[in-house]
């Protein structure tokens, strides 16, 4: 079948009804309507003739037809009851060739997205069946032809997912795919639908997935995200890794306050270890669900204290919760047993929110920490591995379709709290960043990249987030202060470290300062000249930072840095704003770099003349932009686990070199 975007000719999607696979070749079209405004909306419908099934193919045509949303309704109209197993948001044929397939792997602690490329020969898949998105490897793929341009795709469900390269007979490779559909069936009864995830793909003739980024970034702020204020995202300061929840308490969570807003912190999180019994030593894993119990042994004057103590302050208060775990301990797991999820009668480790009465009793537990903990924002973890998910029967759903539906009722939850309180922020973390996606980035306003935050590993992950999300949607802290040293081997940061000098402690704060920023220390035990170091580098974030990281273009100048001393050792990043208004650069020396590098800029006017300096202070030049993208800025006096930080603007008198 032909579509309205050329590049997406195929069969459109495919269905698998009552063990019959149907494509869209077999289907007889029914309507076409296209809608007006931006973006186009799109609207095929279908009728497959035997089955009685109706399929209506929705696309979304955004940024001039070189980035399509696409998903379907599937509807029974006939007269009997079928199943549906499996469910391809769209399907397009490519023509013969070479094809190279990039993706990224990662299953938590500390090694998500790590890049990795396969060159097509016969059929290949990219697949997640954890049970959360990005756990095993992340829902999106750059499909790279010998002609230079590249497809891009990216399944915006939370869940698991499937992506097909299929080798044609003829030559050539059929690529579809969306919900995965192993594990999944829902029977519908005659006239009964059900709503597939999206998809989003993007089609780049020069093979840029720069220019990819760039537009999903564009399309996000735009239609995608949740919409935010002016001083959007605040910095954000969180207890867990210096405190962790044993050595958290009422006491300290003040003092870091206090601190904190002497160095311009707009925000303290308080994560896990604030509920369950009021036992200092308690297990936060085991507890999850008791939501309604403070432990009065560490928070004796209970948790609305310490937001009350925050917002005299002049800060927003914030609160984590793992909505959907429940840990083997929890007392809601006896009083009510039908809210946990099961398959085959084994305990998964979550309630199902497939379950109406589960997402009551949420929406309950969450309006009390809006409206009696006067929370501001909300961090919602997801530490559990659902796999093929809950297959009971009496909670609403069949049990084929346990872990479709317990998806959808999580985003009809957190689509209600933020109808039900608008200012609020929700932060998506899931043991760090396995839960990386643009389904549930359109529900949330953060997405927590990973649980570490070393260096090196917290810019491979920007650079591989970033290639689905904008960069004030990417959260991750600069190098944190763990609470057992060598818990983590990487995690090695201390701020009596008599090493630690102040170049070393720039290069770990602008890494944060490249999204969403935020400090994971013990604030109150910072040596004097790293408070001031940490006050002048938020002065700076919330002075000519922020707005860039908010509304700019960002363009990934080098190559992805890899972790243990893989991948690229220089690492920039330049966030260009319209109209060649300003640019900020980000630069950055690993250990193991090169003493001498030269980063090329993108997109400069060549005739136009610029001044370069750095945000800090310090001498100023003047080069054109074709200097600046032709012949690059040349770093000689980077030390490594060093940073230059460089503000770019049209020189004052607006001339142009003849």
């Amino acid at each position: 079948m032909r579509d309205v975007v050329p590049w997406l000719g195929g069969e459109l999607f495919a269905v698998t009804v009552d063990g019959q696979l149907i494509t869209g070749s077999a289907m007889a079209a029914a309507e076409s309507v296209a809608s007006c405004g931006t973006p186009q909306g799109r609207l095929l419908r279908t009728r497959h003739p035997a089955s009685g099934l109706q399929v209506d193919r929705h696309a979304l045509v955004h940024e001039d037809g070189t980035v399509v949303e696409v998903w379907l309704t599937v509807c029974n109209a006939g007269s009997e009851p079928v199943t549906v197993d499996r469910v391809d948001s769209f399907s397009l044929d490519l023509p013969a060739g070479d094809y190279v397939v990039s993706s990224f792997t990662g299953d938590g602690d500390g090694n998500e997205f790590a890049p990795f490329s396969q060159k097509l020969a016969g059929s290949y898949r990219l697949e997640t069946l954890s049970g959360r998105s990005s756990h095993g490897t992340h829902p999106w793929f750059a499909l790279s032809d010998a002609a230079g341009g590249v497809l891009v795709g990216t399944v915006a469900w939370s869940g698991n997912w499937v992506m097909r390269f299929e080798e044609l007979t003829g030559g050539g490779y059929r690529v579809g795919g969306g919900l995965h559909d192993e594990g999944f069936a829902k029977s519908l009864a005659p006239g009964e639908e059900l709503e597939s995830p999206r998809v989003v793909l993007a089609r780049e003739e020069t093979g840029d997935v720069d220019v990819v980024a760039a537009r999903f970034a564009r399309i996000g702020r735009e239609h995608w995200y949740p919409p935010v204020g002016g001083d959007f995202p605040p910095v954000q300061w969180n207890h867990w890794w210096p405190y962790a929840d044993r050595h958290i308490d009422e006491a300290t969570f003040r003092a870091n306050v206090d601190a904190g807003i002497e160095l311009g912190v707009e925000a303290f999180l308080l994560d896990a270890g604030w509920f369950g019994p009021a036992e200092v030593d308690s297990d936060w894993v085991q507890l999850r669900g008791d939501w309604d119990r403070v432990n009065t042994a560490r928070f004796p004057g209970g948790i609305r204290a310490l937001a009350d103590h925050t917002h005299a302050k002049g800060a927003k208060f914030g609160i984590w919760c793992e909505i959907d775990g429940l840990g083997a301990a929890a007392r809601l797991r006896s009083t009510h047993p039908e809210f946990a999820a099961t398959r085959g009668g084994e305990f998964l480790g979550y309630v199902c929110f497939a379950n109406p009465e589960v997402r009551a009793w949420a929406r309950q537990t969450l309006q009390r920490l809006v409206t009696e903990y006067r929370a501001d924002w909300i961090k919602f973890d997801s530490n559990i591995t659902p796999g093929l998910g809950c297959d009971r029967t009496d909670h609403g759903h069949q049990a084929g379709d346990g872990l479709f539906e317990h998806y959808l009722g999580y985003y009809a939850l957190l689509d209600q709290l933020r109808e039900d309180h608008p200012d609020l922020i929700l932060e998506n973390c899931a043991s760090g960043g396995l839960r990386t996606d643009l389904g549930i980035a359109r529900r949330t306003h953060l997405t927590y990249l990973s649980d570490p935050d070393w260096p090196e590993h917290s810019l491979c992950c920007f650079w591989g987030a970033s290639t689905i999300l904008a960069p004030d949607r990417c959260l991750h802290w600069s190098y944190s202060h763990w609470w057992e040293p060598g818990a983590n081997p990487h995690m090695l940061y201390s701020p009596t470290d008599p090493g630690l000098t102040a170049a070393k402690l720039d290069y770990y704060t602008r890494i944060s300062m490249l999204h969403a920023f935020g400090l994971g220390q013990k604030l109150p035990e910072l040596p004097a000249w790293i408070a001031d170091r940490y006050r002048e580098h938020i002065r700076l974030y919330k002075d000519v930072v922020r707005r860039f990281v908010r509304q700019a273009r960002m363009l990934r100048l080098t190559g992805q840095v890899e972790r243990d001393g893989r991948g690229e050792r220089w690492a920039a990043f330049q966030y260009a704003m319209e109209d060649d208004a300003e640019h900020l650069l980000f630069v950055f020396r690993l250990d193991g770099g090169e003493k001498e590098h030269t980063i090329q800029l993108r997109g400069l006017l060549p005739k136009r003349r610029y001044t370069v300096a750095p945000v800090d202070g310090g001498a100023a030049e003047t080069r054109t932009g074709a200097e600046l993208t032709e012949n690059g800025l040349r770093f000689t006096d980077l030390a490594e686990e060093d940073s230059a930080l460089l503000l770019i603007r049209p020189a004052d008198d607006g001339a142009e070199v003849s």
